[in-house]
C-alpha cells in the first residue's frame, strides 16, 4: 500500500467528516449545507478559512476558536480522525476497486446518521434511504454472485425484522423503528459479518449502558434515553473490518 495514497484517503475522510458535521447541523433548519459561511458556535462570527482545516485547525489553535478564543469541543476533530481512519481501512480492505467509492459514500452517510441521532435522537428519512441504497450497491459489488447477494439480503431482512419486532413489542420504548432500516443497510453492507455485527452492537450498547448507570448521580430516578444507531454502527463496522467472530472470542476467554 502506498503511504501517499493512505494519506490521501485519510485526508478525504477528514474532509468528508467535516462536511457530514455541516450537513447534520443544517439539515431541516432551512439553511443550505452546500452554500453559506460557517460560523463560530460561541460568537456567531464567520469562520476564517484557516479555522476550517480538519484536525489541523483544532491542533494549531490548541482547541480554541480563532475568532473569540472560546474553548472548542474535541468532538468534531474526533469524528474527523475517526472517518479518516475508516477511509484508510476501507482502502486497505478493498483496494482501488469499483466498490470502494460506494463503501466510502456509505461511511459518510452512516456518520451523518449517527451525528444526527446523537443530536436529535431520530434518524432523518432522506439520509436513511440514501444509506440503504448506497449500502445495497456496495454489498452487491462485493459479492461474487447474485445468489450470495440474495442470501445477504435475506439475513439483513431477518436482523431488521428482529429490531422492528423489539420496537413494536416495547411500543417504541426500547428502540426506535428507524433502527430497523438502519440495521438492514448495515447488514447488507457487511455481508457475511452481519450476524457478528448484530451481536457486537448489543454488547457495546450493554457496556456503555452500564457505564452510564454507574456515572449517574446517586439517588437519581430519571430514565436515560440513549440512541442505538451509534452502537449499531460501531458493532457492524467492528465485525466488518476485523472479521472477529463473537463466539470464537467468548470461547477464547472462557
Amino acid at each position: 500500500m502506498s503511504p501517499l495514497l493512505l494519506g490521501v484517503f485519510f485526508a478525504l475522510g477528514a474532509v468528508a467528516a467535516s462536511f457530514a458535521g455541516v450537513l447534520t447541523a443544517r439539515l431541516h433548519t432551512g439553511q443550505s449545507f452546500l452554500t453559506g459561511r460557517s460560523r463560530c458556535d460561541a460568537c456567531d462570527a464567520p469562520l476564517h478559512p484557516f479555522s476550517l482545516i480538519p484536525i489541523f485547525s483544532y491542533l494549531a489553535t490548541r482547541g480554541r476558536a480563532h475568532c473569540c478564543h472560546a474553548r472548542l469541543s474535541p468532538f468534531s476533530p474526533g469524528t474527523e480522525l475517526l472517518l479518516g481512519g475508516l477511509f484508510v481501512l476501507a482502502y486497505v480492505q478493498l483496494g482501488l476497486t469499483l466498490a470502494l467509492p460506494f463503501l466510502l459514500l456509505s461511511l459518510v452517510l452512516l456518520l451523518s446518521l449517527v451525528l444526527y441521532d446523537l443530536s436529535h435522537q431520530i434518524l432523518p428519512s432522506p439520509l436513511l434511504a440514501l444509506f440503504v441504497v448506497s449500502s445495497a450497491l456496495t454489498g452487491y459489488l462485493l459479492v461474487s454472485s447474485l445468489s450470495d447477494f440474495v442470501s445477504s439480503a435475506i439475513g439483513a431482512l431477518f436482523i431488521a425484522g428482529s429490531l422492528a419486532l423489539i420496537h413494536f413489542l416495547s411500543r417504541g420504548r426500547a428502540m426506535g423503528f428507524s433502527d430497523a432500516p438502519l440495521s438492514f443497510g448495515l447488514s447488507i453492507l457487511v455481508g457475511p459479518a452481519a450476524f457478528s455485527g448484530f451481536i457486537f452492537s448489543f454488547w457495546i450498547g450493554a457496556v456503555v449502558g452500564i457505564f452510564i448507570l454507574f456515572m449517574r448521580p446517586k439517588g437519581s430516578r430519571m430514565g436515560i434515553e440513549v440512541p442505538f444507531a451509534p452502537f449499531l454502527a460501531a458493532g457492524f463496522l467492528l465485525a466488518y473490518f476485523t472479521q472477529w467472530n463473537p463466539f470464537t472470542l467468548v470461547a477464547a476467554l472462557s
